[in-house]
């Protein structure tokens, strides 16, 4: 996908959720890209592109901590689960792909369940 496309497809999956409450492109090359969608002090998801090696980065941070995420390395999804974000999950949901919008679905669930939104 290329950077533009990747760039429309996290600013209208951010748009719809409501607990997003600035969206920051805080990096863009002719082959990567890099958000930080905030949700409250402290607390806000990550967004790596990068078309050319073909790595992915989704991160919800808390208090500078990684509390959830899911990666793409060398055409390879892993999850970090909510319950150890040390961990890398290859179960079978853990190395399914998502879209942004997905992962921000993941994220809203993760919010609401720890009483963060």
């Amino acid at each position: 996908m290329q950077v533009s496309n990747r760039i429309r497809e996290i600013e209208n999956a951010a748009l719809q959720c409501v607990f997003v409450q600035q969206i920051d492109r805080v990096d863009e090359t002719y082959y990567s890209v890099k958000y930080r969608l905030h949700i409250a002090p402290e607390l806000f998801v990550h967004l790596y592109f990068n078309e050319r090696s073909g790595t992915v980065g989704m991160v919800l941070v808390h208090r500078r901590q990684r509390i959830y995420g899911r990666d793409c390395e060398a055409g390879r999804w892993h999850r970090h689960p909510v319950d150890d974000p040390s961990l890398h999950d290859t179960s079978p949901e853990g190395v399914r792909s998502v879209s942004v919008e997905e992962f921000l679905d993941e994220v809203q669930d993760i919010l609401v369940k720890a009483n963060l939104i």
